[in-house]
């Protein structure tokens, strides 16, 4: 029965169709004749958006032959930049009327360039009458295409001099205007070139952009420019997928996924892209609101993206759209506030998400059907793209190289003196021991030098610590003038400097340099008000004279400045060598003549511990 019931609605409807173009002419309303578009060896290419007649059917229930039969009395001429609005379960309906020129050796085309065109059919009768059908879309694998590309194109079999009729189907969910053109196949060819070489360099640029992150992530071991190397990898799937390289290039043999890839990566790229702004901006520590709020709108791509797989494709396009358009919008933001504090990051980000911010808009206003297709709308996200990621690079290294400084002077307060820059003393002693143990092992003379400016605490009670401070930093000076790029020299204590003097073996030596910074202590600075001059003490020790463990050594240094009068005439000083004996002549003898008297009287201290200079 209800078998019956659908056959007689069939007959019904065939009846109504064939009945169309009569009950029009009755009614006394025009009916519509297709222009015939003639197609001419000296045209390479033919705008067709306003050649042809248009029908939607709402139903998505007439066959090409029953739409053949009453054409054109249902259909409407085309116009430019008109938007389609088909729905869900309806159909768009071209009719074409195309002749080819008899002396135009050349095939033709028919072109349909919207790579996120769901599907779209077109019919052409063959040599016995019948309809043949060419299916494209994103929707429809690649590699199941007539002739796979970046959007649906189909070959025309056009007879020479006469007329044919084209009919072509088109089913989408979403509103759209539809650019077509009539392509020879040399043209056709050409542009095609063209724009890949366009897209190549652009995806070109962010491939490099991508290497040249996973290097410096690699050199410099920084986790940030792999996180951005993740990030632009991201949004440079979601631009295959959105101009119809994804599909033509990479997952030719997925439908499904090439249709869904463009909503799936644009809104993974988005939350990423919230999560990389927020964290390069830094707005955490005034607009801590706005950086929750981008933190967890960042984190939401991700279920957004797989609720976007379960719901219907209107619904699905509906959450893509409002969700890119708000990170868009977000990240501008951000990269305000940013700048209006006087960040040059902030600079940098919104001179990158300014273009970008308006190209998601325009895409997104195309989406919901409120532009119509054009290269502006379609390609200005590509070259948006192509602008945010390199400058976004830039910004991340800036911020890079101020977060390195960061590190850097925080390193630097650790081995070095907050005041005078010199090495921090316990590197000092670490630089003794190796001194000491290299000596023992190698035999590599070495002078150790302690330095003491004397009259500090005076100069800080009378002129106070500014001045005390001032002091210090000449001293630095004026050590910096004595010693060699291989000397050691640091800050010990808070008037006492640490000096090591590598391959010296002579108390001239030390002496001498010594000597020359007690003079220029005693001269002071020019135009230095209050002119106030420094006055050293210095022990000093010759590791081929004295040899002991480090700290034995710091400590018999520290003793010998210690025990000299602040008024002494003898500011120079070295601690004494050690008392040896001497080895035997032979096996059998102890002594050989007067050596005793070499040996140390009772009583006598063996070791004595200083000499003049």
């Amino acid at each position: 029965m209800r078998c019956v019931a659908a056959a007689a609605w069939r007959a019904l409807l065939l009846l109504c169709l064939a009945a169309g173009p009569w009950a029009l002419a009755r009614a006394g309303m025009p009916v519509q004749q297709v222009p015939t578009v003639k197609l001419e060896a000296a045209i390479g290419s033919i705008d067709a958006e306003a050649r042809g007649l248009f029908w939607i059917d709402s139903l998505n229930s007439a066959s090409v032959e029953q739409v053949a039969l009453t054409a054109p009395a249902r259909f409407q001429p085309m116009q430019p930049g008109v938007i389609y609005t088909p729905g869900e379960s309806g159909t768009l309906w071209l009719y074409y009327r195309l002749e080819r020129e008899r002396t135009q050796p050349q095939n033709w085309l028919i072109e349909f360039p919207v790579p996120v065109l769901d599907l779209v059919t077109v019919y052409q009768r063959d040599a016995g009458g019948q309809w043949q059908a060419q299916t494209a879309g994103d929707t429809l694998a690649v590699d199941a295409w007539p002739d796979p590309g970046r959007y649906p194109f189909f070959r025309l079999d056009l007879p020479q001099g006469q007329p044919r009729d084209i009919f072509v189907r088109i089913r989408h969910t979403t509103p759209i205007s539809l650019p077509v053109m009539l392509s020879s196949q040399s043209s056709h060819d050409q542009r095609i070139q063209i724009e890949y070489m366009g897209l190549g360099m652009a995806f070109g640029a962010l491939i490099l952009l991508i290497a040249a992150c996973l290097a410096q992530a690699w050199v410099y071991r920084d986790r940030v420019y792999a996180w951005y190397s993740g990030y632009a990898t991201l949004m440079t799937l979601a631009v295959a997928a959105y101009t119809g390289v994804g599909g033509h290039l990479l997952w030719s043999s997925y439908g499904y996924w090439t249709d869904a890839s463009q909503g799936l990566l644009a809104l993974l790229a988005a939350g990423a892209a919230l999560l990389f702004v927020r964290n390069l901006a830094g707005v955490s520590n005034r607009f801590r609101w706005l950086d929750r709020m981008a933190y967890w709108g960042g984190w939401a791509g991700i279920p957004l993206a797989g609720a976007f797989l379960l719901v219907s494709k209107p619904v699905g396009l509906a959450i893509v759209g409002g969700y890119v358009a708000s990170a868009a919008i977000t990240n501008t933001w951000i990269a305000w506030l940013a700048w209006r504090r006087g960040d040059v990051v902030g600079r940098w980000v919104l001179a990158a998400y300014v273009p970008l911010t308006l190209s998601v808009l325009l895409a997104v206003l195309r989406l919901f059907g409120l532009l119509p297709i054009s290269f502006g709308t379609q390609y200005a996200v590509v070259l948006g793209s192509a602008l945010e990621v390199p400058l976004l690079l830039v910004a991340l290294s800036i911020r890079s190289r101020e977060r390195h400084g960061v590190q850097i002077r925080e390193l630097a307060l650790s081995s070095q003196d907050a005041l005078t820059g010199l090495l921090a003393a316990h590197l000092f002693h670490d630089r003794l021991r190796q001194v000491v143990s290299r000596y023992r092992r190698d035999q590599q003379h070495a002078a150790v030098l302690f330095i003491d400016l004397v009259n500090y605490e005076r100069i800080k009670s009378f002129h106070g610590s500014a001045v005390a401070e001032q002091s210090l930093l000449r001293c630095v000076i004026k050590l910096r003038r004595l010693v060699r790029d291989v000397d050691t020299v640091s800050r010990v204590g808070e008037a006492r400097f640490g000096l090591i003097l590598e391959g010296v073996n002579s108390r001239a030596a030390v002496t001498d340099r010594a000597a020359r910074l007690i003079a220029a202590g005693l001269m002071p600075l020019k135009g230095l008000k209050p002119e106030v001059t420094l006055q050293f003490h210095i022990g000093s020790v010759l590791l081929s004279e004295r040899l002991m463990d480090a700290p034995a050594l710091a400590s018999a240094l520290a003793e010998l400045l210690g025990s000299m009068s602040s008024r002494t005439r003898r500011p120079i000083r070295f601690l004494e060598p050690e008392a040896t004996l001497r080895m035997p002549l032979g096996a059998s003898s102890l002594y050989d003549g007067d050596d005793d008297s070499q040996l140390p009287r009772p009583g006598a201290d063996p070791h004595p511990a200083q000499s003049n200079a």
